[in-house]
């Protein structure tokens, strides 16, 4: 027997012994389905942090407020009809389900997807399940474990498509793969989801490296496939090249990977333009990644990609200007950008500042230390078109170069405390808020002492 997404009669594939087609009830039928909810008592009877569960749950509640349900469910569960290249094009699926299973190589068990900072989410997850990842009955070297967890959509930022033998047949993704984590309130990697935070464990180059099929990438670069591969193993857990195939630049002009750190989404209420080099706002940056990033089958116009000397990729494939018919896209842009626009910055974790000197760290922001002139309170960027030239922030233009408005955008600061892994800046250049707080004290000829660079630190961390 056997069970699509679309309810059909299913497969009965096992996990710890329970069939899949009795632990699928809800999630299968609908992706956007809330599923069955994890209640604060059955997760405390399994040791789960509830503390951390709730204080989330706090965060979730204000992040959404006000904001319509198919905003976020867009965010979580939509592919735009994306599945159609990454699925049915590169056949990522078939290293998911490995050669055993009729697939490519030894396929992705639970315990490799973790290893590659993908998420699970614990609310997808049935009561029962749950207990028996607790007790060790759930065999997490199983990639047939792993398709079963794409079946409960329980997998952050990827759902499972099936025949009619209730095998993986397709594969795509969705915002929350790149920009959800969990709370590891279950166990590493398993836990309620974070929206908007950006999943700096997530390797995607290995990922996408896995694919049996990587020409529909590779043939518009002109490169072979094995040389795609090693572009994207050197590109670094958190981090993504958005603008590879629109330019063709695989790496910098030193030969260091031209991939950039996933930034957040949250905080971005009022703020002018997006990404690392301030390509556009919302409305512009958005739907560029989705149908040109993650392909999902839309419309979407930027007549500054007919630049065929900036961006001779695109130039040469025509994607300054893109049609699907049916369009799955545009329809949902409007709450798409509701939701995001909703989501907030966490507060810093307990005890993580010391309060005394970020007072003192706070008058130095915006005075001696002269922050605010580029992180204005209380967006922490620029208010309007927030870009600054390379050199006015003393670094090289490299990236500021790939977008059509050659600068840098000054991040928002909110929320800084989720961005500690990788490094700060769009590179992860220096590797903690002390080295920044150091580049721009030589840059800017502040003359800060070190207790007033350690003040300033301790200020950062509380926004």
């Amino acid at each position: 027997m056997d069970q699509t997404r679309n309810g059909k009669r299913a497969c009965v594939l096992l996990i710890a012994g329970i069939p899949v087609c009795m632990l699928l009830a809800n999630a299968c039928a609908d992706p956007s389905s809330n599923h069955a909810e994890v209640t604060t008592s059955a997760l405390e009877a399994e040791g789960t942090n509830v503390e951390a569960i709730a204080d989330v749950a706090a965060v979730e509640a204000t992040s959404t407020a006000g904001q319509t349900q198919p905003g976020r469910n867009i965010f979580r569960f939509e592919t735009f009809g994306d599945q159609a290249f990454w699925g049915d094009k590169l056949k990522l699926h078939q290293a998911i389900i490995g050669s055993q299973a009729g697939g490519v190589g030894a396929g992705i068990s639970p315990k490799t997807a973790l290893s590659l900072g993908l998420k699970v989410d614990v609310q997808a997850l049935p009561r029962s399940l749950q207990r028996d990842i607790t007790a060790g009955r759930v065999n997490l070297d199983d990639p047939g474990t792993t398709v079963a967890l794409l079946k409960l959509n329980a997998v952050v930022g990827l759902t499972g498509y099936y025949n009619e033998s209730g095998q993986l047949s397709s594969l795509g993704i969705q915002c929350a793969l790149c920009h959800s984590i969990v709370d590891d309130s279950f166990a590493p990697g398993i836990g309620r989801r974070l929206d908007g935070w950006p999943n700096r464990d997530l390797d995607v180059g290995a990922i996408v490296a896995a694919a049996p099929d990587l020409s529909a990438i590779s043939g518009p670069l002109n490169v072979t496939d094995d040389a795609l591969r090693g572009v994207l193993r050197g590109w670094g857990r958190g981090k993504f090249d958005a603008l590879v195939n629109l330019d063709g630049k695989v790496t910098r002009p030193e030969g260091g990977s031209a991939a950039v750190l996933i930034p957040p989404l949250f905080g971005l209420e009022g703020v002018g333009l997006m990404t690392w080099n301030g390509w556009g706002g919302i409305g512009v940056w958005v739907p560029l990644v989705i149908v040109l990033e993650m392909h999902g089958q839309g419309t979407f116009s930027d007549r500054r990609l007919r630049d065929a000397t900036q961006f001779p990729i695109a130039a040469a494939n025509g994607l300054d200007r893109t049609t699907a018919s049916p369009d799955l896209v545009t329809a949902n842009l409007a709450p798409l950008f509701a939701y995001v626009e909703s989501l907030q910055p966490p507060a810093p974790p307990r005890g993580s500042y010391d309060v005394n000197a970020s007072k003192r760290g706070q008058a130095l922001f915006t005075g001696k230390a002269r922050c605010s002139g580029c992180h204005v309170p209380p967006l922490y960027t620029l208010p309007g078109w927030n870009l600054v030239p390379p050199g006015a922030i003393g670094i090289d233009a490299f990236q500021a170069d790939r977008s059509p408005n050659h600068g840098y955008r000054p991040p928002p600061l909110r929320g800084v405390q989720t961005r500690m892994k990788g490094g700060f800046f769009h590179d992860g250049r220096f590797p903690t808020l002390a080295d920044v707080v150091a580049h721009f004290d030589t840059q800017f000829a502040l003359a800060l002492t070190d207790a007033e660079k350690s003040d300033l630190v301790e200020f950062l961390k509380t926004l």
